[in-house]
């Protein structure tokens, strides 16, 4: 059905769990005919992603839309009593509701207002909330960026000192064509070094952890469906024990929040390779055995690699297909 008036105040409601492209395009549907929108996101505290989320990558996305986060506690199908609040949050009656449910009659009725329903076979954009919580990565080209870095998953390479991490993460992603966040910590140190320092202090590997997850969450949004991460704030925790010589509470805190689905450990059989940075050939086989011991003390899988650089990788990609499954294989 077709409509060529204009309205004023126009709402798009729904959970948006995850948004996605249909969901786009229906919120851009009704930007195009209102001089005012609002979304209504709906969450409630069982969500598998919080409602807050939802509505700042709403508000990132389409930021022409004025986003509304409420307390999902109604029965979804008692279209009066979502009318009757809708009207109550936006202190009036919309002009318009747009929606690609069944429901969206009953709704605009109880409302006393429009309804425009669009794309509701999903022909345009063939997918759902429900589709891409189950398989997101085939429902990689209908979310946006802020989603792709939530549903990225993390592969995050460690390990001592000239171990072969930075060959491993280039590598892998030239395999899985994807990009990889390079070791910030290795360019604070090369900065370092111009300048003549050599002391150390705890404040630098605060903000180093910090900078290298702030790159990561930043290269997740560009990730085409694993993000390979060339050391993360999990082993600037050991690096901080290299150089100070103790542990940094601080650190733990931040390591905490790290999202990773995979640690791959460089083994340290190799040769050590001076590149003038490099200065812990004599601590390399103690730190190695740091991170198999913390390693086993966190959550998150791992393993430890071995062999020459073409057999790790071979061995690399075997562990990531064990771990997350033949879709992590299949682009």
């Amino acid at each position: 059905m077709k409509h060529s008036s204009r309205y004023g105040l126009g709402v798009v409601i729904g959970k948006f769990l995850p948004p996605h492209r249909g969901h786009r395009h229906l919120i851009e549907r009704a930007l195009s005919r209102c001089g005012r929108v609002v979304v209504i996101v709906c969450g409630k505290p069982s969500d598998p992603i919080p409602g807050e989320l939802r509505a700042d990558w709403l508000r990132e996305v389409l930021p022409a839309a004025e986003v509304m986060l409420i307390d999902d506690r109604y029965d979804e199908n008692d279209s009066r009593i979502w009318a009757e609040n809708t009207i109550r949050w936006l202190g009036c009656a919309p002009d318009a509701v747009f929606t690609s449910e069944g429901y969206g009659d009953a709704y605009a009725g109880y409302l006393g207002c429009v309804h425009e329903s669009v794309d509701p076979e999903r022909v345009r954009f063939p997918c759902s909330g429900t589709a891409v919580r189950s398989d997101p990565f085939s429902m990689w080209s209908y979310i946006d960026a802020p989603v792709r870095a939530w549903y990225a998953k993390r592969i995050v390479i460690v390990g001592a000192e000239s171990t072969g991490t930075t060959t491993l993460a280039r590598a892998l992603a030239k395999r899985f064509k994807t990009v990889w966040v390079p070791e910030f910590g290795r360019e604070y140190s090369l900065e370092k070094q111009k300048r003549g320092q050599t002391e150390w202090n705890s404040d630098e590997f605060l903000m180093i952890a910090r900078e290298q997850t702030r790159r990561e969450e930043e290269a997740a949004r560009e990730a085409n469906r694993i993000l390979i991460c060339d050391t993360n704030a999990f082993a600037t925790r050991l690096w901080h024990r290299r150089y100070m010589g103790f542990d940094l509470p601080e650190l733990a805190e931040i390591s905490s929040t790290c999202r990773v689905d995979l640690y791959l450990l460089t083994g340290d059989e190799i040769p050590f390779v001076q590149d003038g940075l490099r200065d812990g050939e004599h601590i390399r086989h103690e730190m190695h055995r740091w991170f198999e011991i913390d390693l086993g003390r966190q959550s998150a899988p791992w393993r430890l690699l071995a062999g020459d650089s073409a057999f790790r990788i071979s061995q690399a990609c075997g562990v990531i297909e064990e771990v997350l499954g033949p879709m992590s294989l299949r682009f």
